[in-house]
């Protein structure tokens, strides 16, 4: 599959033919002002929890695609509400089979409102299994045990976590929480679109290294393939 970063959490995965995208905060980003959203084309849009820095351009991306919003039950009922119709709603412990693969929405620690203060439901994670490979994306959440049960169910191939801090984990929890999930590659997310969030890029990857886990800093824009 290929993954292309677009800055804060934002990841646009290639699964087969269908194009999934997580958590879309792109045009207020300065640090993504390279990035059109408008050219960016996404089958399913895979929303955390309502903050305005994971949702803020889930809406215009999903009607220039007719794509689907899968989010929690509050997430998916604000989006109806402005006029998308294609959303399918669910809730943490809940799974659904998409043409892409299954999605689990697991556990997170965070809390969630929406744009216009309205309540957003529970931040939650998701975990996808595809047809060759399982990745947990962790959405914003501190370290928790809960993340022990995520290999006691699935084989993960990879996780994206949050190694931020202030809001989320930081590096450190991140590489315990790799070790919770039992991966050895993780994708970083959460980090540097804000001051409370800057990062010592040199310093997580010594973390990392110590840990022996491979962590993956992506620059926006860029696409990998795992």
């Amino acid at each position: 599959m290929k993954i292309t970063y677009y800055g804060q959490s934002c990841f646009l995965f290639e699964i087969g033919k269908n194009r999934v995208l997580f958590d879309p905060f792109i045009s207020p980003n300065e640090l993504a002002s390279s990035i059109n959203v408008d050219d960016i084309k996404a089958d399913y849009i895979l929303l955390s929890h309502g903050h305005q820095d994971h949702v803020h351009d889930a809406e215009q991306i999903a009607k220039n695609n007719n794509a689907t919003i899968v989010a929690n039950f509050e997430i998916t009922t604000w989006y109806g509400n402005k006029g998308i119709k294609n959303v399918h709603p669910m809730n943490t412990g809940g799974k659904v089979t998409l043409p892409f693969g299954t999605v689990k929405m697991v556990n997170a620690i965070h809390s969630s409102s929406l744009p216009d203060g309205s309540y957003g439901g529970t931040a939650a994670g998701f975990v996808v299994e595809t047809e060759n490979q399982t990745f947990y994306y962790a959405g914003d959440t501190a370290l928790t045990y809960d993340m022990k049960l995520i290999p006691e169910q699935f084989d993960v191939d990879f996780a994206l976590m949050p190694i931020g801090d202030n809001f989320t984990m930081d590096i450190h929890d991140a590489m315990i929480a790799a070790d919770f999930v039992q991966v050895e590659k993780v994708i970083g997310m959460h980090y540097d679109t804000f001051p409370y969030i800057a990062i010592d890029k040199e310093e997580v990857m010594e973390v990392a290294k110590l840990a022996d886990k491979e962590l993956i800093l992506l620059e926006i824009g860029q696409t990998i393939e795992l």
